[in-house]
């Protein structure tokens, strides 16, 4: 292998590691969410949660650390849905990420 070719070959990789992190933190910003006045990722943590729980309502405190009174049941939708949308669309993309590699 020449230096030419060695050097190509790290860039390349160089670069697939950086827009991979570039991908990770969008995707990342996209799962926080607003519902009952707070803003809420949507997470495996905060999913678990709320489905540990019976009650109706709970008292949580949200990404910016405010308690916020939530609808156990609308939250715990919410974020299922929200969490499968992104990390679906996350997917997808880095699929594509990894064949232009």
């Amino acid at each position: 292998m020449n230096t030419e070719t060695l050097t190509q070959t790290i860039k390349e990789r160089f670069d697939h590691a950086a827009t991979k992190q570039i991908l990770k933190e969008k995707y990342e910003a996209k799962l926080i969410f607003a519902e009952a006045g707070g803003m809420w990722k949507a997470s495996p943590t905060l999913i678990n949660i709320l489905s540990a729980f019976d009650d109706d309502n709970l008292v949580l405190i949200d990404e910016y650390n405010n308690p916020c009174e939530v609808n156990r049941d609308d939250l715990l939708t919410t974020a299922k849905e929200h969490y499968r949308e992104q990390l679906n669309a996350w997917y997808v993309e880095h699929n594509k990420l990894s064949r232009q590699r």
